[in-house]
């Protein structure tokens, strides 16, 4: 396998090519062994014209449109290649590339920093009103009103508890243009953040009950998306944040962490979004209790990265926990991981009827509107709607303000730093 020219050109551009990829041309020698050797050379010739892999491509940060038009060039010239999506915040776009496609632009294209594969991302799924404390804002009227939370996940059906709130609805999977969520999980993500319990009467409330929400679907039916679509998402939240005036996305998705943050097109998106002024809260992952499982944008140190309480179903907070399931630090770079703890298990929040999740989660469904879920996926928007609070009061806060007070006012559990963070919020000490 050493004489392959694939495998060459792997190893001279070594350092532009992340390891998933070159474990990906490794892997598409596997079946040769099974070939006689008078037919490698003629079948590795066809798979390097044909074979296609997704993925982005970062550039230097010189005249980025006209590098992408260089690229585009390049790669026009190769069958089966394309470029896809454009993420100027970056220096990055996303694009099908044949392997013969990839060899000619980083032989002919001198500002391709590096490319990377373009990995797969899922929703981190596995009464968290009054054990946060968020029922004495609510009294104060800090609702949220005024503020805008992008929710970039499966969608949002337009639940009667978000009636006449959702301003802005973006759809990067099927292009349809009215609010839809045909999984389930952005919408009670967005209950999470900012439902107003119209449908029960106000007993199933979020944190923000007035805050204003945007769609942006980036997974599909299945809860399964690719890194190039969810950055799409957040590069526009970038490029609209002053037609929808956004102020925080919430992230409940994520994917393993394989790069180290300043080298993760993930992580340099989000903190793109969080540079522009956009206060960006990620879900930590379901992977624990093992260390050393925090997913990927989590592993940003910038962000809030959330990590999940188990409640206990009480408002009390004496008996609550960190949730077996939510991810533990450090990250891959060393830092310490979650940020602070909210609660994640059997939050019962927004039903989205004939979704995937509503049919195969049955019991899970709470009277006829709602449904109950856990995972640092429901912990995440919940601090999202905190930040919308915060934000009502002191709208001058910089998201780095922003976290600082998340993480000065969280309650100390006295548990590992990797475990808890800075500790459980406090919504009525955050927001004061």
């Amino acid at each position: 396998m050493q004489d392959f020219s694939l495998l060459r050109f792997a190893r001279r551009y070594s350092n532009k090519l992340d390891k998933e990829l070159k474990g990906a041309f490794v892997e598409l020698y596997r079946p040769f062994h099974k070939v006689p050797c008078v037919m490698h050379r003629a079948l590795e010739n066809i798979l390097k014209r044909t074979k296609r892999y997704p993925v982005i491509i970062e550039f230097e940060d010189v005249a980025f449109s006209q590098q992408v038009s260089k690229a585009s060039t390049i790669i026009t010239k190769q069958l089966y290649s394309k470029i896809k999506r454009e993420y100027p915040s970056i220096s990055s776009c996303s694009a099908d590339l044949t392997p013969a496609a990839i060899e000619a632009l980083l032989e002919n294209h001198q500002a391709i920093r590096k490319i990377y594969y373009d990995r797969k991302v899922r929703a981190l799924l596995d009464k968290a009103v009054p054990s946060i404390n968020a029922q004495t804002l609510h009294a104060q009227n800090l609702k949220g009103e005024g503020i805008t939370i992008a929710v970039i996940d499966t969608g949002i059906y337009p639940h009667p508890d978000l009636k006449g709130r959702i301003k802005a609805f973006k759809d990067f999977v099927n292009n349809k243009t009215e609010p839809y969520d045909d999984n389930g999980h952005g919408t009670h993500c967005a209950g999470d953040a900012a439902g107003d319990g119209t449908a029960s009467n106000g007993k199933y409330t979020g944190i923000a009950p007035k805050a204003s929400l945007i769609g942006v679907k980036v997974l599909d039916k299945m809860g399964s998306g690719s890194l190039s679509t969810v950055m799409a998402g957040v590069q526009w939240c970038i490029d609209n944040r002053k037609v929808y005036d956004i102020k925080v996305i919430s992230l409940s998705l994520g994917s393993s962490a394989v790069l180290p943050a300043a080298e993760d097109p993930m992580v340099k998106i989000v903190e793109a979004a969080w540079d522009s002024g956009i206060t960006v809260c990620a879900a930590a992952g379901n992977e624990g209790p093992g260390e050393k499982t925090i997913a990927s944008p989590g592993i940003s140190p910038k962000i809030i990265t959330v990590g999940a309480m188990d409640d206990k179903d009480t408002a009390a907070r004496l008996d609550d926990e960190v949730a077996d399931f939510s991810s533990r630090g450090p990250t891959i770079d060393g830092f310490t991981k979650p940020d602070i703890l909210s609660p994640g298990v059997n939050i019962v929040s927004l039903r989205s009827p004939g979704s995937y999740l509503d049919k195969i989660t049955k019991a899970s469904r709470v009277e006829n509107d709602y449904c109950s879920l856990s995972g640092t996926s429901m912990a995440t928007p919940i601090v999202a709607g905190l930040v919308a609070l915060i934000l009502q009061k002191h709208p001058e806060l910089t998201p780095a303000e922003v976290k600082q007070r998340l993480m000065q006012t969280a309650e100390n559990w006295n548990l590992p730093s990797n475990t808890q963070g800075a500790g459980y919020i406090r919504a009525d000490l955050a927001v004061r």
